[in-house]
């Protein structure tokens, strides 16, 4: 009897978009029961409906906010806050959340369509519509998911135009810095200097409009400087456990997270801004020494970038995880990336992230030892994770040194010394 046919692989874009309905609904439904202890008690969605909103007041009069120690944001984050105004018929929490689940489908049909061309694979949608949901409703009250759909959609452009992938890349990095990173792994020549040309002259024209529409449109830069170590960041963590050998630092919230305040702490940040700049140093080196290209290399190259610098960062929120999941989902549309088993740790790190927050923040706070299990597994799969995201983007870029074919001295042969050629 022949069996039944796999629907998955029938009508993949049904069942796919069956899954993000379901889900979707159910991060509803969890938003709508935010107060519920384990799902923070109405802390995770005051975000938006408390300080998106003043901030969204403050923009709306034509400045951005100034002396404000929570704003740390470029410009262009000032966009995203204002665009609820787009839908006036509901309330500022129902227009940002509508819009934020409108971005997430158009993130989850870019990679469905991504995943129908030759040689690719329906396993990075896959990835997020299944991964975003780890963490809640999390992702429904952060302005993550719009900024990781800028680039996504940057790399999933860069085939075809390298003016849309670089024009893409810089809104991201006008939003929030980081999606610049997903250009580093364009090919080395005229697909470079496209790609990143046409990203610094949309990144200076959008910061032009900012500046003539606004004012005081870097005030986000004064502020962060003052960033401490927060909570959830590696350097957190081993302040977390330095508590229990004795350590008299405070967790305390500043700077709109909760950080660590105590001796040493300055020294644990200025250890982190090192561990950035040696991992800079290194995906430099990378881009130096690597000869080999595949399709799937600037994806591969984009999450290993994003993968160290939010390892060695001062600050790990939660909705960082949603970047990773977004990087990693554009990896695997690709039959070329060797970057699987590393979606597979950040897969599991975000399920380890939810379980953190907002379930057990209260334990993480209290730096007890549950809470500093968490974060030593979540932290761990991170690491674990750009280490090895890192070392297969350099194995299978960079070409191994030759080695020389040994030979015999003339003077004696059969019996001398191999010689180098």
């Amino acid at each position: 009897m022949n069996a039944a046919p796999n629907p998955l692989r029938k009508h993949p874009r049904l069942v796919l978009a069956a899954g993000w309905l379901a889900t979707r609904a159910a991060m509803l439904w969890l938003l709508t029961h935010g107060q519920l202890p384990a799902l923070g008690r109405g802390t995770v969605a005051r975000e938006v409906w408390r300080l998106y909103h003043h901030w969204y007041d403050v923009l709306s009069t034509g400045t951005f906010p100034t002396h404000d120690p929570l704003w740390q944001y470029p410009p262009g984050a000032g966009a995203v806050l204002l665009s609820p105004a787009l839908l006036p018929g509901l309330t500022y929490f129902q227009a940002f959340v509508a819009l934020t689940l409108a971005t997430d489908a158009a993130t989850a049909l870019a990679l469905t369509h991504a995943g129908r061309r030759r040689n690719r694979s329906f396993l990075g949608a896959w990835v997020w519509v299944g991964g975003l949901p780890l963490l809640l409703h999390v992702p429904l009250v952060r302005y993550d998911v719009q900024v990781t759909a800028l680039a996504v959609v940057s790399l999933l452009t860069m085939g075809r135009s390298t003016r849309v992938s670089g024009v893409f890349a810089a809104l991201g990095a006008v939003v929030k810095v980081w999606p610049a990173l997903v250009l580093l792994g364009t090919p080395k020549g005229p697909t470079t200097r496209s790609a990143w040309s046409w990203a610094t002259a949309a990144g200076a024209v959008a910061l032009g409009v900012f500046a003539a529409l606004f004012a005081h449109p870097f005030s986000f830069l004064r502020e962060q400087g003052g960033r401490g170590v927060q909570i959830e960041s590696l350097g957190g963590t081993a302040l977390s456990l330095a508590t229990h050998a004795g350590w008299p630092g405070r967790v305390r919230y500043q700077y709109g997270a909760m950080e660590f305040t105590g001796p040493h702490v300055r020294a644990v940040a200025y250890a982190s801004l090192a561990l950035t700049a040696v991992a800079f140093g290194l995906l430099l080196l990378w881009r130096l020494r690597a000869r080999r290209w595949t399709p799937a290399t600037p994806y591969d190259a984009a999450f290993s970038a994003v993968l160290l610098f939010t390892v060695t960062s001062r600050v790990i929120s939660p909705q960082y995880m949603i970047w990773l999941l977004g990087l990693a989902a554009v990896c695997l549309t690709s039959r070329h990336t060797v970057q699987r088993p590393v979606a597979a740790l950040v897969v599991a790190a975000t399920a380890v992230s939810a379980v953190a927050y907002p379930a057990l923040y209260h334990q993480v706070m209290a730096c007890t030892w549950t809470g500093c299990g968490l974060m030593l597994l979540r932290n761990g799969l991170l690491a674990a994770a750009a280490v090895l995201s890192f070392t297969r983007v350099w194995r299978s870029t960079t070409p191994p040194a030759p080695v020389s074919a040994p030979v015999m001295s003339p003077d004696n042969q059969g019996v001398g010394s191999p010689v180098p050629v």
